[in-house]
């Protein structure tokens, strides 16, 4: 679909400033009611989800034009997607769908920021926005004996991801999923040094032709190796398997799994069993694209019914964030002895971002920070001794705020956890 297509949801803003808080039977104090960290931060309309609706409704009615304080506005999103949930939960209309076309019309119209088109001649040319030699890419998997699925067939293969492979500490958080899943005697395989990004990043910052360029090259690679499963430990390449392919009609039967998702299910099957007492108050930091922006795509064809009232034939369907992975990594740190699980104010669907998302980091390090931060405020207040997540772009911010904050609170993924207590 088109940013025209989207007219109709964007002229259904009611300017009700929804968009801009957890839904009210959510709140459990004054704190930690912002779901945005966008309008949190600058407060001010335009930055909201209903802000930006409404500055591109008035762009295609020609009420308005591209400036650089348009630009600053439109690029100061996280793309989290939490405007969009909140909004649906009493609304039906798309929120974050229309933000996102309106990246893709400025990068198509040629108005960007250098920043975000440096980061995507580095994917043009080594297949990667992460700076870094190509060749270095397989690195984090020396010493593992496991198959290379661009060289032989393999059922089960697991995606690494970019930021995974360029961090050593994130690179041994790969290593030991796949040595827990050969444990459990999974037969899987990864590319080394031929992994490709996903394009996932490059899609939410409007770059939607290298997006799609990247997938049809990976999804050549999965159905050359004759993969069925893809499992993946980080939450962007998550969702941009699960969610974008498909929106695109590229995914086909792959089924994609998080590897909380698949963990979960080892444990619950006896193929794993933690058993070694890991004593400690956690609280879990739920990752945007495993939880609310993790939930299937819905594919949807039909017809708008002409009148006053918005109607579609057949009903339209909309994803609002309900079924995201929440479950499983909860699940899995509640198997591990010794563990006590806290929630934050804000979880699952209504979750903080960290702030890694949607080019911010790139563009205003500042911004993304400040909503690090925001988080590690909320994890302190539960008590806990350390917050858990399933992300490695959110493991890094959340690390970053920590060290910048002075905090105590650890930072653990959930593969971490499992490790200690097998």
């Amino acid at each position: 679909m088109s940013l025209d297509d989207y007219q109709s949801d964007m002229e259904m803003c009611g300017r009700c400033s929804v968009c801009k808080f957890i839904p009210l039977e959510k709140v459990n104090g004054f704190q930690h009611v912002n779901v945005c960290p966008s309008i949190s931060k600058y407060n001010f309309n335009a930055y909201s989800g209903g802000g930006r609706l409404n500055i591109v409704v008035a762009m295609l009615e020609g009420r308005v034009g591209y400036t650089d304080k348009l630009l600053e506005i439109v690029y100061n999103c996280q793309m989290c997607g939490a405007c969009d949930v909140s909004c649906k939960y009493a609304m039906d209309m798309e929120v974050l769908e229309p933000i996102n076309e309106f990246r893709i019309k400025c990068v198509e119209d040629g108005y960007t920021l250098s920043t975000l088109d440096k980061t995507i001649t580095r994917l043009q040319k080594q297949g990667t926005m992460v700076p870094g030699a190509k060749s270095k890419r397989g690195n984090w998997a020396d010493g593992l004996d496991v198959k290379d699925y661009t060289e032989q067939k393999v059922k089960i293969i697991y995606h690494a991801g970019c930021r995974t492979c360029y961090d050593k500490d994130l690179g041994e958080l790969a290593k030991t999923a796949v040595t827990l899943l050969k444990k459990a005697g999974v037969d899987i395989g990864i590319a080394r040094g031929e992994e490709l990004c996903c394009g996932g990043r490059a899609y939410e910052m409007g770059y939607k032709d290298d997006s799609l360029r990247q997938a049809k090259h990976n999804m050549e690679l999965f159905q050359k190796a004759g993969a069925e499963i893809l499992v993946t430990g980080c939450a962007d390449c998550y969702y941009t398997f699960k969610v974008l392919y498909d929106k695109f009609q590229l995914k086909g039967d792959l089924k994609v799994l998080h590897t909380v998702e698949y963990f979960d299910d080892l444990i619950k099957e006896g193929k794993l069993k933690p058993s070694k007492e890991f004593n400690a108050l956690v609280t879990y930091h739920d990752p945007c694209h495993l939880g609310r922006l993790g939930e299937p795509f819905i594919h949807w064809k039909g017809e708008k019914i002409p009148g006053y009232m918005r109607r579609f034939d057949p009903p339209k369907q909309y994803r609002r964030g309900t079924y995201g992975i929440y479950e499983p990594p909860r699940d899995v740190i509640k198997s591990i002895p010794g563990i006590k699980l806290t929630e934050m104010d804000r979880i699952k669907e209504y979750s903080w971002c960290c702030g890694s998302g949607g080019g911010v980091k790139e563009t205003n390090p500042d911004f993304a920070a400040w909503t690090a931060k925001e988080r590690i405020e909320e994890a302190e207040s539960t008590g806990a001794e350390a917050i858990v997540t399933a992300c490695p772009g959110c493991n890094k911010s959340l690390k970053n705020a920590i060290k910048e904050t002075g905090s105590k609170l650890k930072v653990y993924d959930v593969i971490e956890l499992l490790e200690k207590s097998i």
